[in-house]
Order: structure tokens, then sequence, then C-alpha cells
């Protein structure tokens, strides 16, 4: 099981009242909602490993220089990733929650936590489940090797299972072309305009039509007389958009090869740490959730004093 660690923070704390605090009154629902989510998924999906993979690079280099527009609007005036005053101070307390706990943190210089998981997803010799809210790690899914997203669909308790067939059926297109598809419809939440002109029903007629994006750039090449789906104003809006569709498949396209040492991602049976996970249970209000986190993996009930 492969956690888009930031994504389900923020599912978190968007999912779960500021109201729920630590002792000193300080906001911890992100990190209680995301030890809650990881112990229901524990509990229901009986993983052999776990790791929670990281943003090391939230907006990688090699995507912004093949489109200045990738996260642009995410930018907070400091050059970081905006984020809520109430959840930037809480992710330093995970990162010390899930190494006491012992619980694999994965990230990689330079790469986002998509391209982590896509890396472990492909290296993996049985089945994998990706927990992410991000559309985008829909490319990743192959029922041949046993590769699904369980796709936070809203808030943090609604799971969606995504294999092939629901992408098929929820877009219309065979089940690992997303990536190309989300090329051509564009997807404003990571600054990805599109091709002007397409839509999702386009999109996926052509995918479905032409195979993939290089089949359709060179059906769109040899084409003179237009005929659906290549209709004329299919034809000129993909020619127009030829500069955009030279670059967007290196923004969207998952790295699944990252050059990063291997990760075992054994459940933890007892907390790395106890004492130091005793400490933070009781700093931040946490004793109820690592208690559920605890149970999910086997733990002593006596583990944390």
């Amino acid at each position: 099981m492969l956690l888009d660690a930031a994504s389900l923070y923020f599912r978190a704390f968007y999912g779960v009242p500021t109201s729920v605090t630590a002792p000193d009154g300080r906001p911890v629902n992100a990190v209680r909602g995301f030890l809650d989510m990881t112990a229901r998924l524990l509990t229901a999906h009986a993983p052999d490993r776990l790791v929670a993979c990281w943003d090391d690079d939230w907006r990688p280099a090699f995507r912004v220089e093949a489109l200045p527009s990738y996260k642009a609007h995410r930018l907070s005036p400091e050059g970081g990733e905006e984020t809520p005053d109430e959840l930037g101070p809480q992710v330093p307390v995970l990162v010390d929650v899930l190494a006491a706990a012992g619980v694999a943190r994965v990230g990689a210089p330079g790469y986002e936590a998509d391209d982590v998981i896509g890396t472990l997803a492909t290296r993996a010799r049985g089945p994998v489940d990706v927990v992410t809210g991000d559309r985008d790690l829909f490319q990743l899914v192959d029922d041949a090797r046993g590769v699904r997203v369980l796709y936070t669909a809203r808030g943090i308790s609604d799971i969606e299972v995504v294999d092939e067939a629901a992408v098929t059926a929820k877009y219309g297109i065979p089940g690992r072309s997303y990536a190309d598809f989300a090329v051509l419809r564009g997807d404003p939440s990571d600054g990805l305009p599109g091709v002007a002109g397409v839509g999702a029903k386009t999109a996926a007629a052509l995918i479905t039509e032409f195979g993939d994006l290089a089949g359709i750039r060179a059906a769109a090449a040899r084409t003179a007389v237009p005929k659906a789906p290549l209709t004329a104003a299919v034809l000129r809006r993909l020619h127009a958009g030829a500069e955009y569709l030279d670059a967007a498949p290196v923004v969207v396209a998952v790295a699944r090869d990252i050059d990063m040492p291997a990760v075992e991602g054994a459940l933890p049976r007892r907390p790395a740490d106890p004492a130091a996970l005793a400490a933070l249970a009781d700093a931040h209000g946490l004793r109820s959730s690592l208690g559920r986190l605890g149970a999910a993996l086997g733990w002593p009930a006596d583990v944390l004093g």
C-alpha cells in the first residue's frame, strides 16, 4: 500500500474540523485524520507493506521547464506551496509520528510523491494499492499487475476503488490511457490548460479511435479529409496546440524509474521508538488515533504505556 502523503494530509485537514486540537490548543486535525484514515485502510485492505510517499519537491524543475504554468497558481508569495496556516505546523508533527511509529516514509530529491509511487508500483512484484485523491495516478492502474487506486473521492472516509474498468466506465477510455486523456482535456488543478476546445468527450473519442496521443498526432498530421472524430475543427485545435502537446506529456507522465534505493516498507509490529511515540501522543493529543493505528498494525495494547 502506497500512500500519497500530501494528498491525504490535505484531505484530512479539510475533512476533519480544526477544532480537533492538541492539549495546548494547536490544531492537529490533519495528523489525526491521516492516522485514522491509515488505520481504516490497514483494517479494510490488510496490506503486508506500507509506504508513505512524500513530495520532496512538489513542483519539480523539469516539469516547470516543460510547462511554466504547472502548479503556478499554488505558489505562495515566498515561492513555496501555498498552505493553510493551521496545516503547515502539523506536517513536521506527522513526520515525527511516522518515524517513531516505524512507518516507512520515502521521497526523492527533485521528484513528487507521484513519481515515488510510480517507481515503487513498477518495481513491485505483487499487487499494489495506491491511496490518493489525485486523479493523475489513475494512469498507473494495471489489472494484469494488480495495481489499483484507492481514491479518496470525498473527504477521508469515502474510498472509491479504481481499476481499469472503473477508468473506462468513468471516462470512456482504455484503462491505462488517463495520462493522454489528461493532456488533451487539461487539468486546472495542476495548471494544465489542455488543448483549447477539446473537452472530455472529444479527448475520449480521439483516444478510443487512435489509441494514444502519438497515434492521434500522427493521424492529425496525415489527415487530408476531415472525418469524425478528426473533424476540421478538431484538426485546427490540435495543430494550434502543437507546442503545448510537445511539452505536456513530460508534465503529466508519472516517473516510473527514479534512481532511488530499495524500500522494504514492512508493517511495523511494534513502534520503532515507543518512548518518542508516547511523548508525541501526549504532547499532541494523539493517543486515541495512535491506539487505532496500533490496533490495525497488531501492536500490543500497552505499547504506549
